[in-house]
């Protein structure tokens, strides 16, 4: 017979112990996952609310990217811009600004989007979102361009970058 000592005991109490929380951990772990949680995020859900519904961009004039005449306006970034919307069923409510206010009404949550001539030397960096820098834009003339999104919008800045990767390449 084989007699256990207190010690010994102890051992075996702590193995058994740690396998168990080892165990509890694998399995929240499993559950976390299964949750749908998904990264990137997107704390107050742009991308979900714009999908199927409306999209507000901002848009400011440069020439040869953006045409700001009337309600509607026109270019190579606003044709991105409506392949996107369409890409997520979305339709779009238009407004002009200079940067500055784009950015302000981005940071208000006024609007969702904004484009115009920014490149990826944008001083509006600290203040918003980015996309990755695009140079194959038609009438870019050799500058990279930039989109900007509300800062945190990582989920719609993602689907954002997707869409323009596929149409314009990086």
């Amino acid at each position: 017979m084989t007699v256990i000592t207190p010690r010994r005991g102890s051992l075996l109490r702590r193995r058994v112990r740690r396998a168990s929380a080892a165990a509890a951990l694998s399995l929240i772990t499993l559950s976390v996952a299964a949750c749908g949680v998904t990264v990137p995020t997107d704390p107050d859900g742009t991308l979900e609310s714009v999908t199927g519904a409306t999209m507000h961009v901002g848009v400011t004039p440069d020439p040869g990217l953006v045409v700001v005449t009337g309600d509607e306006p026109s270019g190579p970034l606003v044709d991105l811009v409506e392949g996107f919307a369409a890409s997520i069923d979305t339709r779009i409510e238009w407004s002009a600004g200079a940067e500055e206010t784009l950015v302000g009404d981005l940071e208000s949550g006024r609007i969702d989007l904004a484009i115009g001539g920014f490149t990826d030397q944008t001083p509006w960096a600290d203040r918003a979102g980015i996309t990755r820098g695009y140079k194959n834009i038609e009438g870019s003339d050799g500058r990279t361009l930039v989109f900007l999104v509300p800062l945190g919008k990582n989920a719609f800045l993602s689907k954002l970058e997707a869409f323009l990767d596929q149409e314009v390449g990086s």
